[in-house]
């Protein structure tokens, strides 16, 4: 398959992000990008998190009901994003 390039400028701010989350998952920079933009382009990926949307708003309340509540991570009470 061919390959194609894309030329992306961004703010420091939004480098320095890219730049630490790259590092977070042993990726240089340009691979994370790389990984982040075929993520994004994958038609599946999202048609499965959008069906675990649905199953969350739909179901959610009654799985917690009948299986219970995580434990709150450290450092966390209940409700609190992480």
């Amino acid at each position: 398959m061919a390959k194609k390039q894309i030329n992306v400028r961004v703010d420091e701010d939004v480098y320095a992000g890219i730049e630490e989350r790259a590092a977070a998952v042993g990726l240089e920079v340009t691979e994370y990008a790389r990984q982040v933009l075929a993520d994004e382009a994958n038609d599946l990926r999202h048609r499965f998190l959008n069906a675990g949307a649905h199953f969350t708003a739909e179901w959610g309340d009654h799985f917690a009901e009948r299986f219970g509540h995580p434990a709150p991570a450290q450092g966390e009470t209940r409700g609190q994003a992480a």
